[in-house]
């Protein structure tokens, strides 16, 4: 509860904050800016405090603090002041139309968020078929930050930076402090970031459109994304009628997400929103920021420039492909801008878009240089890859160059350019910012997976399909009169649509064991024991010990370290040699500091285990089925 009433405080100082500040602006709008500030106060402000107090209960209520001063001092500047930015919104928002929308698929998310995040089935922990992979290093985030001193340190590999933005797990870190269950923490405050993400999606493009049907179909474009990957399903459901069946059985079989057929269009919730946190947490914040930039591009108000600098200015360790998708549309933005305004204004423009600028670079930069580039250079993983994943890694195509997109993104490509033509100049700025991202992720990769360059891709195809939906709106209205036209849309969305549905079906019913009860019982007992353990493991991904424990052990899972750019290759061979050989390597349990070894079937797969040496010499400390933990003696 203690946590739950945490994450209320810095909420309610978020929206006191957006109240203050946001003047004219319609009252849900305020109320959703203002929940997004919350959850921006509740990753930064803390962790502020950590540097000096550790992640500790006294920096939450510091922190808290600090978001409350924030709060009380956008009253006292409006009332000396008035509004930071204080335009009048053009009509009220069709909040129906936009609760019709967001809360089905909120539900849905719910609900995936529920059985995806470790949901306990006689003391065993389950989970969905897009979380099996990725929940264990949120998990190992969020417990291991309990304590923890600042700058973070992977709890993967000791004594490397925690570069991978945390912050979207640090919330968590904070709810556990006060005690909140950790599946509590994670589906609270996951279900939380869903509903602004479905909101501000229909805020963005109500503001950009300002018509019902563009945001309807704009909405429903993005979160049912897919392609044409159905085709495929249906073409083998046609010779061998399991096909359809494996949709829904088989591990990625999805239409929307086949790496050997080039379908790699992931769906956004199912693929990226409820395994990936950190993009969550990124989007959650970055609609705000598109919101706020459209809202730069209309108004002469320079309140809204200091606003957007400070806000673009906390986004780098909350999701960096965010940020920098942001500073992209925000640069293609500004060129438009310019090329558009004449005299005096042109002087405006500048100015208002130099201050949003400075004052982002000027808080994002200790950031960058703290966390981001380190990583990037070390990982050595930015590099010259044309055409996304469409490459055979020597720059030559898998797929023809238009027909690998129109088949991953479906019809919706085709109407991209005449969407984005028919705009208003506030359209066109953005959908040239858009165009900027498309052509920086076609030609750059900038982590040693390429696939990641997606979370680029995603934010422009984000900031188009609104536009794509006004470009339908406006044929619709002309076909007025047509009696088909209604069957045409149909067919148009259920064709854009029917990929994304398999695959949200699929999600539904996924069901997968990601520890046995023996291993969670582990990650308890590794939970109670020093702060600064050290545990001996192997390297498989759902490692009870980190995920669950939140303690140091001495190599994770490549998956994680590699695809992050970190060198683990010592690691890995000395946690080779201990697990094998540990009597002849008394030094190196004594180099790392080993205080348990763990040992279950996992190890015992991976490496030849001398586990009689380790029950010989060891106090056995923890034993059920057929794991077991030995107290190292030093």
């Amino acid at each position: 509860m203690g946590g739950i009433l945490l994450l209320a405080g810095f909420e309610a100082c978020g929206v006191a904050t957006t109240m203050a500040l946001a003047l004219r602006r319609e009252k849900l709008v305020q109320i959703w800016l203002g929940l997004a500030l919350g959850l921006i106060y509740m990753m930064w402000a803390p962790a502020l405090f950590a540097f000096f107090l550790r992640f500790t209960l006294a920096a939450q209520f510091c922190g808290l603090g600090l978001a409350a001063a924030c709060a009380g001092g956008a009253w006292v500047w409006r009332r000396k002041k008035g509004g930071l930015f204080a335009g009048a919104e053009e009509g009220p928002v069709p909040w129906k139309l936009f609760a019709a929308l967001a809360v089905p698929m909120l539900i849905l998310g719910i609900y995936l968020q529920w059985t995806h995040t470790i949901r306990n089935v006689d003391g065993a922990l389950h989970v969905g078929q897009s979380t099996y992979g990725d929940l264990c290093l949120h998990l190992g985030i969020a417990t291991g930050l309990k304590n923890a001193a600042f700058p973070p340190t992977y709890t993967l590999l000791p004594g490397a930076d925690l570069c991978y933005p945390f912050l979207a797990d640090s919330m968590v870190t904070s709810m556990l402090l006060l005690g909140t269950p950790l599946v509590t923490a994670f589906v609270v405050t996951g279900s939380l970031m869903l509903m602004l993400v479905y909101s501000g999606f229909c805020f963005f493009a109500w503001e950009i459109t300002r018509s019902r049907l563009a945001v309807t179909v704009g909405f429903l474009l993005f979160f049912f994304n897919g392609g044409l990957g159905f085709f495929h399903v249906l073409d083998g459901a046609a010779g061998d009628a399991t096909a359809l069946k494996e949709v829904f059985t088989g591990f990625y079989r999805t239409p929307t997400n086949q790496p050997a057929l080039n379908l790699r269009w992931s769906n956004v919730l199912c693929d990226m929103m409820i395994p990936q946190r950190t993009l969550l947490a990124g989007w959650t914040v970055l609609l705000p920021a598109l919101y706020l930039l459209t809202k730069l591009m209309r108004e002469r108000r320079g309140g809204t420039a200091l606003a957007l600098g400070i806000w673009a200015g906390a986004m780098p360790m909350i999701h960096t492909h965010s940020f920098l998708a942001l500073g992209l549309i925000s640069a293609g933005g500004m060129a438009s801008c310019l090329i558009r305004a004449r005299g005096r204004l042109r002087t405006e423009v500048g100015i208002r878009f130099l201050t949003y600028g400075g004052i982002a670079v000027a808080l994002a930069l200790p950031q960058l240089l703290r966390w981001t580039f380190p990583q990037t250079a070390e990982g050595g993983s930015l590099a010259v890859r044309l055409n996304w994943v469409n490459n055979n890694g020597d720059n030559t195509f898998i797929d023809g160059y238009f027909w690998f997109w129109i088949k991953n993104v479906g019809i919706a490509y085709l109407l991209i350019v005449p969407a984005c033509l028919g705009m208003d100049r506030v359209g066109r700025a953005l959908a040239l910012g858009a165009g900027c991202i498309y052509a920086i992720a076609e030609i750059f990769q900038f982590q040693p997976n390429p696939y990641d360059n997606n979370k680029l891709f995603y934010v422009a195809y984000m900031t188009v399909t609104p536009m794509i939906g006004l470009f339908v709106a406006r044929v619709w209205k002309r076909l007025k009169g047509l009696k088909c036209r209604g069957y045409l849309l149909a067919v148009f969305l259920l064709v854009s649509m029917l990929s994304a549905g398999l695959t949200m079906g699929r999600e539904v019913v996924s069901d997968y064991v990601l520890f046995s009860a023996e291993e969670a019982a582990a990650g308890a007992f590794a939970a109670e024991t020093e702060q600064d353990s050290v545990f001996l493991t192997g390297s498989h991904h759902n490692n009870p010990i980190s995920a669950l424990g939140g303690r140091q052990i001495i190599c994770g899972t490549p998956s994680y370290l590699y695809y992050h750019g970190v060198d683990y290759s010592q690691q890995k061979a000395d946690e080779k040699r201990m697990m094998e050989n540990p009597g002849e390597n008394r030094a190196l349990f004594e180099k790392y500091g080993v205080d348990y070894v763990y040992v279950s079937g996992y190890e015992r797969g991976e490496f030849t285990v001398d586990e009689a040496y380790f029950r010989e010499n060891c106090e056995t400390v923890f034993q059920e089925g057929n794991v077991c933990i030995y107290k190292f003696t030093k």
